[in-house]
């Protein structure tokens, strides 16, 4: 009897507080956002000791008069809000009315706020959530929270606090999710009376990209290209293939203008870019999604951090299609800005060369392989116009074509971007120049590339060899994998997996993949099926295969110190620039490095 009270309101604020303010980066993110709600256009934000002795958020937004400034530190007091059916379609960054009580809870508080067409504010200050003054003010109109000595009143969560330079980081880094979300806003921020950045209005997102990470990234960047559906549409820029970072600290994605961390995207974001990124790594994205918000859940978080979304596999498959598109719509690009010339067939002995494509039903030798044959001196080739007979690429010489007897040299188009073959590096790197500068060609990964895209294609076309188990063999599985599975049969066998359903939450298979190497079917299909839920319902038929079509083509590519002779260079170039991703091989490694002229002058010293 008697065990169970109410806890005193002080007590119940600073309980809440724990949710919501858990360092000074967060009370930095709720009062930015009540800015942005209040529709401010000009955001400081001053602190001081990495937030814990001083943070202070001035805006020009709409103000409040004394009335709602007094009702805004009351909790669950929100003008975002009215009804339950409200919670179903928010579309505000804040909405729950408790950040200002919890923040005033757990500092000392100051409050000065004027709308725009008010003679007097209201300036109001509460010491560790009791209130102790409110009268009127003289500040600008707009509203400026000023909070000092955080968590004095808990010393115990104070001493969780990391190093001021560590609390500084984190204040920053959330300025720029800030500023990245909303590049029409301006941002400024001083750090001990030192002013680390100001950031104007910019007119575009790539704009306040370059504002705050530099021309170089941003040139490194892809304009996402989406169609905009009913549902939803997706904007922003990706990082091309090759550009990646070992942690995700630049991955931003944001719903609604609101910076979230959501492990679904994550998984569709590396999923799109698949074979276009290295094992371990991260890809840079500024990813904005525009959803129906009812259609996103925001109220699942106290810090707003992760949503949930109505449809998560229409989410996803969006995403991995709007990355897969963009980064294959660089195609056209990169072949025009490294086009070879046109070249013609030629004959030699009377005869017409032969095709050097691979077909559909070639087998891939053991030994030591070239989709590009091994040419000898009484071989047939495509060639470019004017070559008859194939030679060996001397590195550091420039190679032309011989000229043929009696025709004149064939006239370069200067408007279309076209390249010279100078040499090949170390037996290695093909050297070439186009129309921007130097262009680098790791020959290794190159050809990876062209037979990776050659033979995943043929096994989709022909079909995925499996072999029979000697012994079919049932396996159990929870019963969410169960489910997915049997959503999923179709898929898996088109995979070459044998599989059927064989009692609840039991499935017996009975076939394999030929390429795949499986001595326990039970384990193989856990790992199917964590490796295919990341992939939605668009997998490749090969998705299984496409780890081990890597590795047998890394073993069959040319490799460094394997002498090409230059009609086996030109055109390993064409037949790179025709895959669907010529950027990069099968494990994400760039294929092509461009050097261009501008960086050359300032290695020489003739530009500055």
């Amino acid at each position: 009897m008697g065990r169970i009270r109410l806890l005193p309101e002080i007590v119940a604020s600073q309980v809440a507080a724990g949710e919501v303010v858990e360092r000074p980066a967060s009370v930095v993110k709720e009062l930015i956002e009540n800015s942005l709600d209040a529709g401010a256009e000009k955001i400081d934000i001053i602190i001081r000791r990495g937030g814990i002795s001083l943070v202070r958020v001035i805006d020009d937004g709409c103000g409040m008069d004394r009335d709602d400034a007094l009702l805004s530190l009351e909790r669950h007091a929100t003008s975002k809000i009215r009804s339950a059916a409200d919670l179903q379609a928010v579309a505000t960054l804040g909405f729950r009315g408790e950040a200002l009580p919890s923040i005033a809870s757990v500092s000392r508080f100051r409050l000065t706020t004027r709308e725009t067409d008010a003679i007097a504010g209201t300036e109001i200050i509460i010491n560790g959530g009791k209130l102790e003054v409110a009268r009127d003010g003289g500040e600008a109109p707009g509203t400026q929270v000023e909070v000092r000595s955080l968590f004095y009143n808990l010393p115990a969560r104070r001493k969780f606090l990391r190093s001021e330079n560590t609390e500084s980081r984190n204040i920053e880094h959330q300025i720029h999710l800030q500023a990245i979300g909303h590049p029409q806003i301006a941002f400024s921020l001083l750090r001990d009376d030192r002013v680390l950045f100001r950031l104007p209005s910019a007119a575009t997102l790539g704009d306040r990209i370059r504002d705050l990470y530099g021309t170089e990234l941003l040139e490194r960047l892809v304009e996402v290209n989406s169609t905009p559906s009913r549902k939803s549409r997706i904007s922003g820029f990706i990082g091309q293939a090759g550009l990646s970072r070992q942690t995700k600290a630049q991955q931003l994605i944001f719903v609604n203008g609101r910076a979230i961390e959501s492990s679904l995207i994550t998984a569709a974001v590396r999923e799109g870019y698949h074979t276009a990124l290295m094992k371990g790594q991260y890809p840079v994205t500024f990813l904005f999604l525009e959803l129906d918000p009812a259609t996103v859940d925001v109220n699942v978080h106290p810090a707003k951090r992760e949503v949930r979304f109505r449809d998560p596999n229409g989410v996803r498959e969006e995403i991995v299609r709007c990355i897969q598109e963009t980064l294959q719509g660089r195609r056209a690009e990169w072949q025009e800005k490294f086009r070879a010339p046109i070249s013609s067939q030629a004959t030699v002995a009377g005869k017409a060369a032969p095709d050097l494509m691979l077909r559909p039903g070639v087998s891939v030798p053991e030994e030591s392989h070239r989709a590009l044959p091994h040419l000898t001196p009484e071989a047939t080739y495509h060639v470019i116009a004017g070559v008859t007979r194939a030679r060996a690429v001397v590195p550091g010489e420039s190679v032309q074509p011989d000229k043929p007897p009696g025709r004149a040299p064939a006239k370069r188009d200067s408007n279309q971007h076209q390249f010279n073959i100078i040499g090949v590096l170390s037996k290695l790197y093909v050297l070439m120049e186009n129309a921007d500068g130097l262009v680098l060609v790791d020959q290794h990964a190159a050809h990876e590339r062209i037979l990776f895209e050659e033979l995943r294609r043929r096994m989709e076309e022909y079909g995925v060899p499996t072999q029979k188990l000697l012994l079919p063999q049932t396996f159990d599985v929870p019963p969410r994998d169960a489910d997915w599975i049997e959503r999923n049969l179709s898929i898996l066998q088109k995979m070459g997996i044998g599989i059927e359903s064989f009692g609840p939450d039991t499935f017996k298979i009975d076939s394999v993949p030929s390429f795949l190497n499986v001595s326990d079917p039970a384990q193989f299909m856990r790992k199917v099926i964590d490796d295919l839920k990341s992939a939605g319902n668009s997998a490749s038929a090969m998705r299984l295969g496409e780890e081990m079509i890597a590795k047998s083509v890394c073993r069959h590519a040319v490799k460094a110190n394997d002498p090409l002779r230059y009609p086996e260079v030109e055109k390993l170039i064409r037949d790179l620039l025709d895959c669907d991703l010529p950027y990069c091989c099968p494990h994400g490694r760039p294929t092509m490095i461009q050097i261009s002229l501008a960086e050359l002058e300032k290695k020489f010293g003739r530009k500055v």
